[in-house]
């Protein structure tokens, strides 16, 4: 019997402890000048489950005569014990007017219909000295400070304000090459280039290697023959033989070249004459002797090039297909460019703005 009653009293006081509200309240400083602001903190302490009222205050109400409440802020609520328990947080921002001693009330709330008061607290409000006898010396409120320069505020906008300079440069850079029709960069590649007698023996070495012309078109056959020895002798002695007949290469010649070695040229071109324009028909061993007597016009002609010599580099230029791609590049990029400039811009201006504010 006594152990029930001992379990009863555990079971009431524990319940008690549980529903056990506490109110406090502080405030941030005791005393200060007329005119001046301190805060005051209510804070109640609760269960969860239990309904809390707040004193009913607003901005402009007196605690006493002469102490305004500046500012209600916005409660705080603090969930304890795994959200068994509340603490609520009320701040009052407060002011006086009038140099005194105060004693401010308690403040009352109500949880769950019950009422619950805090302690009173005390305020002293001291008053500004004034020299009477200097009356010069007093000055007019200071005009609002503005705050000191910072470069880490300002740094991430200036930086971005050159690459926006940057950005719209290479913009225009890109316009005026594509309204010129030129390119950033021209891809040029370079080989060595090969001395004129062998580009020449290696064409003929392709003609005689690819016998169907000689065997089906002679036409054909003769003008490669042509074209390769003209090519040689365009670039062996410095005259354009693409341009000139058969007898006007040969009396060019006639100073530079022994009768041998006319002779053999005279007759290739005599014979690629009468194919190409009076349909003359040759015989395999006829086109097999002028292209031997081509590789030795060539051979008894040409120039040996010193091993120790730099060898001059052949110049290929970019194709069609190449600047066409870089084309589209080029646009692309501006483009991209011209967006990215945009948005810092924008980016720019409202940060400027947001700091000068």
């Amino acid at each position: 019997m006594w152990r029930k009653a001992f379990v009863a009293v555990g079971v009431f006081l524990a319940t008690m402890a549980s529903a056990q509200v506490t109110v406090d309240i502080k405030i941030d400083s005791l005393q200060l000048f007329i005119g001046e602001q301190t805060g005051i903190t209510l804070d109640v302490s609760m269960d969860a489950n239990q309904h809390l009222v707040l004193p009913m205050l607003r901005n402009g109400d007196e605690l006493v005569p002469n102490v305004e409440v500046v500012e209600v802020m916005d409660p705080d609520t603090i969930y304890l014990n795994e959200g068994k328990r509340v603490d609520v947080q009320q701040r009052y921002i407060i002011a006086a007017w009038d140099s005194s001693l105060y004693s401010l009330p308690p403040m009352e709330v109500m949880v769950d219909s019950q009422k619950y008061a805090s302690k009173a607290l005390a305020l002293k409000v001291l008053t500004i000295d004034v020299d009477t006898l200097h009356v010069d010396e007093f000055f007019p409120p200071h005009g609002q400070m503005a705050p000191p320069f910072a470069w880490q505020d300002w740094k991430g906008a200036v930086y971005c304000s050159l690459l926006v300079v940057l950005l719209f440069m290479a913009t225009l850079f890109l316009g005026d090459r594509l309204r010129k029709g030129k390119p950033i960069v021209r891809i040029i590649r370079r080989k060595k280039k090969l001395p004129p007698h062998e580009v020449a023996i290696d064409e003929i070495k392709r003609i005689q290697a690819d016998r169907k012309w000689a065997e089906e078109d002679s036409k054909e056959y003769y003008t490669q023959l042509t074209d390769t020895l003209r090519t040689y002798i365009r670039e062996r002695y410095g005259f354009n033989a693409m341009e000139m007949t058969s007898s006007e290469i040969i009396e060019r010649l006639v100073s530079e070249n022994d009768e041998t070695a006319l002779k053999e040229l005279r007759d290739i071109f005599s014979t690629a004459d009468l194919v190409k324009f009076a349909k003359w028909s040759t015989m395999i061993n006829e086109n097999d002797a002028n292209l031997v007597a081509a590789m030795e016009y060539i051979n008894q002609t040409k120039v040996e090039v010193d091993p120790n010599a730099k060898p001059e580099p052949e110049v290929i230029k970019e194709t069609d297909k190449q600047r066409q791609n870089q084309v589209w590049v080029m646009r692309i990029c501006g483009v991209l460019f011209l967006a990215a400039a945009i948005g810092l811009a924008v980016w720019v201006v409202w940060r400027v703005v947001d700091l000068l504010m």
